[in-house]
């Protein structure tokens, strides 16, 4: 089995347990670095304690490396298990006005807001919170790999952000949102290039304003 396959830890979390914080949330992103929708975050608190945690997520890894089906098999599995969970999203305005990392952090900050009970850690994958979210919190990078909630907020963040897609897509329906997800694809690409640029993409990223002006 490979690194990145290995199945996330619950080693930070039983950490911060056992030295008595109960409520540590995992918090992760999707659609960073897509041309088109919004990125979302999620934030998972796992229940404190739990030793069936790892069998009732099994199976649970870095969003990225699932299929679609086995997401949202696994969001699920998730959602029934967790103590809560809280998403946020960031649109293509926002991402225009404020770029891409200020508006990954508005978008955790709400998934985080969202969530009750109110976290007291947090896991974040790679994102620094400090400047926006006022709480003890380790930033990691490839997190989904090292914290099970981690994990399991990718998951959450992927499945969320996919349903918005595919309702995109309806409206777009030239874009083929429902199938790259906004993502740079060959097909996107030729897209933008026949159709230009929709208020749904991200007018202030190069290529997505490149291709639309050929």
């Amino acid at each position: 089995m490979s690194a990145q396959r290995k199945p996330p830890q619950l080693r930070l979390e039983r950490q911060l347990w056992a030295a008595g914080c109960r409520y540590v949330a995992g918090v992760d992103e999707a659609g960073r670095g897509a041309w088109a929708g919004p990125v979302v975050a999620a934030a998972v608190i796992l229940p404190a304690g739990r030793t069936d945690l790892r069998r009732q997520l099994a199976g649970v890894l870095d969003s990225k490396l699932l299929s679609s089906s086995q997401r949202a098999k696994l969001a699920v599995a998730i959602r029934a298990t967790a103590l809560a969970v809280g998403v946020g999203g960031a649109g293509p305005m926002e991402i225009d006005r404020d770029g891409i990392l200020p508006a990954t952090r508005a978008a955790m900050q709400r998934a985080i807001a969202a969530l009750r009970p109110r976290p007291r850690h947090l896991l974040v994958d790679a994102v620094d919170l400090r400047a926006v979210v006022a709480l003890p919190q380790q930033r990691m990078h490839h997190g989904e790999h090292a914290s099970l909630s981690i994990a399991a907020a990718s998951i959450i963040a992927k499945v969320a952000r996919d349903e918005l897609m595919k309702a995109l897509d309806s409206h777009y329906p030239e874009y083929g949102f429902a199938k790259h997800k906004g993502y740079g694809t060959r097909a996107h690409q030729r897209a933008l290039h026949t159709h230009g640029a929709a208020p749904v993409h991200r007018h202030s990223f190069r290529p997505v304003a490149a291709l639309a002006a050929a």
